[in-house]
Parts: C-alpha cells; sequence; structure tokens
C-alpha cells in the first residue's frame, strides 16, 4: 500500500504517536457509524493511536488522491503518515487490531 498522510491532510488532528485510524465517511452513510464504533473502540484501547474521521464532502481532493469511490473507507497509517492497510467497508475489530499493530511495528522509533 502506498501514500503518506500529513497532519495538514487531517485538518487539525495530529497523528497518532504508534498510528492512525482514518475513516472516510459521508453524512447519510449507515455503514459509517458502525466504523465509527469500531474504529473508536480501538483507538480508545490501544495506546498511542489516533482515530481521525473525515467528510468525503469536505475533503474532495483528498478523497480523489486516495481513490476513495465509497464510504467507509477505513485506512491505518504507521506514525509516519504511510498507508498500510485500506478497507473499504466496516472493519471487523480483530481486522483492524491487527492492521494497527503491524503499522505501529512498520517504523522503528
Amino acid at each position: 500500500m502506498s501514500g503518506v498522510l500529513s497532519a495538514a491532510d487531517l485538518g487539525t488532528a495530529r497523528l497518532g504517536d504508534r498510528a492512525t485510524i482514518v475513516q472516510v465517511s459521508s453524512a447519510f452513510c449507515a455503514p459509517c457509524r458502525a466504523a465509527r464504533n469500531v474504529a473508536a473502540r480501538v483507538a480508545g484501547t490501544s495506546d498511542g493511536v489516533t482515530h481521525v474521521e473525515l467528510d468525503v464532502a469536505g475533503h474532495e481532493e483528498l478523497a480523489e488522491r486516495l481513490r476513495v469511490t465509497a464510504t467507509p473507507t477505513v485506512l491505518v497509517l504507521d506514525r509516519d503518515g504511510g498507508v498500510r492497510h485500506r478497507l473499504v467497508g466496516v472493519p471487523r475489530l480483530a481486522w483492524l487490531r491487527a492492521g494497527v499493530d503491524e503499522a505501529a511495528a512498520a517504523v522503528p522509533r
């Protein structure tokens, strides 16, 4: 998976110290609520992990750059903003935890 996101790409949010979960959503997307719950749970129970939700309507250029064609799209970034995993749809808790763990281990401190 290629691509790097900076804190500027995420608006006012900052990258997590270990990993960042980026969820690209849309206003009337029912599955986005489920994805938000899973991502918030993983971020809330993992040290150094941040969850950022971006509304595709406010981030069209970024969504195009990331080839987001459906919502929710969930990206797992390493601590430097490198995209390590990508999923279209609602992530399973185990998949997201494993993705965060892999991303956190990918960039040595």
